[in-house]
């Protein structure tokens, strides 16, 4: 326990140094998550997910790529379970298709999230895992393709939380899971501060 406490006060401390604030609730950490991968700070986190959702028995870990891909997968792994990430686009190898439009903040519009119907069913627990949890949007968008696919969400779970955003509230009111996240985010005059 002691040794994920101290490389959480690293990550943060790289965090807090590192990270930059865009506007309009854009977070640039790619050194950390979207684009270099620090994958000693990912197996932490993964296994910090994981611990937290271990009782809650999981079958299934869902997430949205590009991004939510890196600590999902730590987590399914941890888990020893299958991770399922939605696709931005369809493919032809897709048949039976879930499909839920999300709004992109970084790309600037609209994304469908497709998945394919064959590996989601009424006796797999789902657990969402994501990068951001930030207006909730994309969250949402996955969790009615849980809910379509008949499966049982148990949890959701993102390396960060926006909490100059509404997110975990907006989520509160459409389910009654877990919400677990790893960082916490403030804004203050334009200042990012990060807190476990």
């Amino acid at each position: 326990m002691m040794k994920k406490t101290v490389e959480l006060r690293d990550i943060l401390r790289e965090l807090q140094q590192n990270a930059e604030y865009l506007g309009n609730g854009i977070v640039k950490v790619d050194f950390f998550l979207n684009h270099l991968v620090d994958t000693v700070a990912m197996k932490t986190i993964g296994e910090m997910i994981a611990d937290f959702f271990r009782s809650y028995s999981p079958t299934k870990v869902l997430t949205v790529e590009s991004s939510g891909i890196i600590p999902a997968f730590s987590t399914a792994c941890k888990l020893n379970i299958p991770l399922i990430f939605a696709k931005k686009k369809g493919a032809v190898t897709m048949r039976k298709v879930l499909v839920e439009k999300a709004e992109s903040r970084t790309r600037g519009n609209e994304v469908e999230l497709h998945v394919s119907k064959e590996f989601l069913n009424k006796n797999d627990r789902i657990l969402i895992v994501d990068d951001f949890l930030a207006s909730g949007k994309t969250i949402e968008a996955l969790i009615k393709i849980v809910k379509r696919s008949e499966a049982k969400l148990i949890g959701i779970a993102a390396v960060m939380e926006k909490e100059f955003e509404s997110g975990r509230k907006y989520l509160e009111k459409l389910v009654d899971v877990p919400i677990y996240t790893i960082f916490k985010i403030s804004l203050n005059d334009n200042k990012l501060e990060f807190k476990v």
